[in-house]
């Protein structure tokens, strides 16, 4: 893919590496990071209200985190809209309050995703599970064959 077709993408993975599985995320933007070296990638503890003025530079934002939730495939993929502020005086905010601010702030409103890995295990280590494993690798094969369509705006195809 040439940087045209990749540039105004961005990818944000949420966690923390030294939590088991809560590290697919990040462990996502790794597997980005050598696979399409024109996607630009952040690494995020956690979303902060400044992200929303990053977001306000792109297109298309995908935010990628473990989550807890029992998914049909290991992970899900779905779209991602803006919350009307909920949470926004919370210590931890949620993707849709990013784009909520960016929206009310700089207008741009990027196409926004959610990718979400189902992990298993949270307790301190640098290892995540097998299962976590398997499920990043899972939604690695879905990001790769579909990121064509996520650029182009036309996740719809595949949501």
């Amino acid at each position: 893919m040439s940087k045209e077709e990749t540039s105004n993408i961005l990818i944000i993975g949420i966690g923390n590496s030294g939590r088991k599985d809560d590290g697919l995320g990040w462990l996502m933007l790794d597997f980005i990071k050598k696979k399409f070296f024109n996607i630009d990638c952040l690494y995020r503890y956690q979303l902060q209200i400044e992200d929303a003025e990053i977001l306000s530079h792109y297109a298309t934002v995908v935010f990628v985190d473990a989550t807890r939730e029992n998914t049909e495939n290991g992970f899900f993929f779905r779209s991602c809209h803006p919350n009307q502020g909920f949470g926004l005086s919370s210590h931890i905010l949620e993707p849709e309050t990013v784009l909520w601010l960016e929206n009310k702030l700089y207008h741009k409103k990027p196409v926004a995703f959610a990718l979400g890995i189902e992990g298993k295990e949270w307790d301190l280590s640098l290892d995540p599970s097998e299962v976590g494993l398997h499920n990043l690798s899972k939604a690695q094969d879905f990001f790769k064959n579909n990121i064509h369509l996520i650029i182009k705006n036309k996740a719809s195809l595949i949501l």
